[in-house]
Formats: structure tokens, sequence, C-alpha cells
């Protein structure tokens, strides 16, 4: 038995079902989600399919990835669903099919430290190349709107003092530093949408995600916040590399989703979406704790003789929900109710 059966999972998915503005938009409508193995495509397409036994609303999923292994592994409980389409495709090559979708919900990149810097060059071509595949194909074949999963990272560096970032900031990216390549490409990418949106007019909506967490990452994925989660779930306190000060916005992946989908039906064209819970700003350190607390461990600091080379270089990255809340979304989730609801579905899935 995979993940969807597990009964706390269902519980997150209908939540999040629920929470998705205007979900009468997406009936007998047709996605296609690229990415649809990672944590936000992965519960995306999960939470389309529960909103179909919900609601009736026959929604057809497509769901691509790099390896029908995985996808068949990912979405093993799902195999049988008539609404459920799996399909192979990397994002940087030419596109292997030929037919219409009323959405294109491009989520396929690199999104964690270890693959930025093992490949940083297929990083930038799977964003740019990528993001540029699918608005060709989107144009050609009458897609009603793309909208492109983009990430907190494009704000770069802003003053410390910054209180929250706005749709409307800026602030530095390095580009002589490998690890610029996630929000260098990220950037491209946001204006390749809009620039397509002027001249050709596709309709394409950008969303940025704040630090987003779940119990369906993949294996290989070495942000903190998985690694914090396997160590409480193998019995071992959680050990920090740092002071852990970084002030962060985090988002459950539910409610995540639920907002990206609410940007897809409502959104206005060419605009980007700051996709974050307003309560739930913690530094990286109460996060460790946070979860620590509800699993009877404690926090370690150990700080190492030398800073990692490719740790991010932000210390505030708190991403104002202002514009996200003007539509009418809102988080079901608090910080410790989606750390609690992640290790109830791990722990129910070991």
């Amino acid at each position: 038995m995979g993940i969807f059966k597990n009964s706390e999972y269902q519980n997150n998915l209908q939540k999040a079902a629920n929470a998705v503005v205007n979900r009468e938009e997406l009936k007998d409508k047709s996605i296609l989600i690229t990415g649809a193995s990672g944590l936000i495509g992965s519960f995306m397409a999960e939470t389309l399919l529960c909103m179909n036994s919900m609601y009736d609303t026959r929604v057809r999923v497509y769901a691509t990835g790099r390896s029908m292994e995985n996808l068949e592994k990912r979405f093993e409980d799902n195999l049988d669903n008539s609404f459920l389409h799996l399909l192979t495709y990397d994002v940087d090559k030419d596109i292997p099919f030929d037919q219409g979708f009323d959405f294109i919900i491009h989520a396929a990149s690199n999104a964690y430290p270890a693959a930025f810097s093992a490949n940083p060059v297929g990083t930038i071509t799977g964003n740019v190349i990528g993001t540029l595949n699918l608005l060709n194909y989107g144009l050609s074949h009458g897609t009603k709107r793309l909208l492109y999963v983009s990430s907190g990272e494009v704000y770069g560096q802003l003053p410390n003092d910054t209180p929250m970032f706005t749709e409307d900031m800026s602030g530095y990216v390095d580009p002589t530093q490998v690890r610029s390549c996630y929000p260098a490409s990220k950037r491209l990418a946001e204006n390749l949408c809009v620039s397509f949106s002027r001249q050709f007019g596709l309709d394409t909506v950008i969303v940025r995600p704040c630090h987003t967490y779940g119990a369906n990452v993949t294996s290989k994925d070495n942000r903190a916040t998985v690694q914090f989660f396997n160590d409480v779930l193998n019995s071992r306190d959680i050990v920090l590399k740092s002071e852990g000060k970084p002030i962060r916005s985090y988002m459950y992946v539910a409610d995540s989703v639920a907002a990206i989908l609410s940007v897809l039906l409502v959104g206005e064209s060419g605009n980007a979406y700051n996709i974050s819970n307003p309560d739930s700003i913690v530094s990286i350190r109460e996060f460790a704790e946070l979860t620590a607390e509800l699993s009877g461990r404690k926090v370690v600091i150990q700080l190492p003789a030398e800073k990692p080379v490719d740790d991010t270089p932000i210390t505030r990255q708190v991403l104002c929900a202002d514009k996200l809340s003007a539509i009418g979304f809102r988080s079901a989730f608090t910080c410790r109710e989606g750390i609690e609801s992640s290790l109830a579905i791990m722990k129910g899935d070991q």
C-alpha cells in the first residue's frame, strides 16, 4: 500500500480540496502536471483525484516524470483510476506527446541543495528550456492557462530589516556563484512566462512557494526539514550544523497545493503570487525544536569548522501572503499541525 490510502494523508487531501478557491471551474478539465513525482506535483495530482471523488469534478490528470517506474511507484494506489494518466517526459527535451490540455502546471525542477550542487547546468536547463518548451506547446495546443511554479528564492538578498517580501521586490543574486543556478534560472523562467503573455497572448500565471514540507518527499530530497523528520523518525536527536537563526516562511504541502490551484483558477494573468502562510513564520531552529518536541527528542548544535559552500546567504525570507489572501485563499494548517501531520503519515507509511 502506498501513501495515498493512509488515513491522515486522506484527511490532508480532503482539506486541500476543500480549500481550493473556485474549484468548480476545474470540472471536466484536463491538467498536465510536470514534476509529478515531486513533493508539490504528487500531492497536487492526488488532491485532484480526491476532488473527483468528493465533488465529481472529473478532472483528467496527466502526471509526468522522467521515470515511469518512479511514477508507477508513487501512484501505485491509483494506477487503475481512469482519471489518472502517467506520461514519461524530460522537460528540457522535446515533448513526446501531442494532445491539448486545458491547463499546464509546470512544477518540474531541481528543488533541493544536493541537486543544485551536483547538477547546476541541469537545474538551469530544466527551469529555462523546460519552461520554453511548455510555453510553446501550450501556445500551439490551445492551452487556457499555464501556471509556472517558481520559488521564493527569486527574491535573492534583500536588506535584513525587510519585514516581508512582496511580489514587486527584487534583491541581489550573485551570478558568479554556482548556488545561484536555481534563483537565477527561476527568474528567467518567470520572465519567459510574462513575455509569452505579452508577445503571443498565452495566459500565464506564476507562483512563488515558500519553504514547503510534507510527508510525500522523495528519497533524494536533502532539505533541512526532511533531515529533521528523518532524524526523529529514526529515534535520533536533531543535529543542527548551524545556530539555525535564519527566519523562513514555511507552508505545509496541503496548504501549498490548495493555494497553487486557487491561483491557477482565479489569479490575474501575468502576475506572480507568493505561496505562504502568514501564521507559519519561524526560524530554522524553531522548526527543528518543534519537530523534536512533537517526537520526544531534542536539538543538538554542532557547528562545523567551515561553512558549507552551497549554503544560501539569505538570513531572512518571509513571503507576504496579502496578494494570495486577496483572492480568497486561507491556510488550513498551522506549522505545528503540519509537522504533526507529516510525522503521523511518515510513521504510518513505514
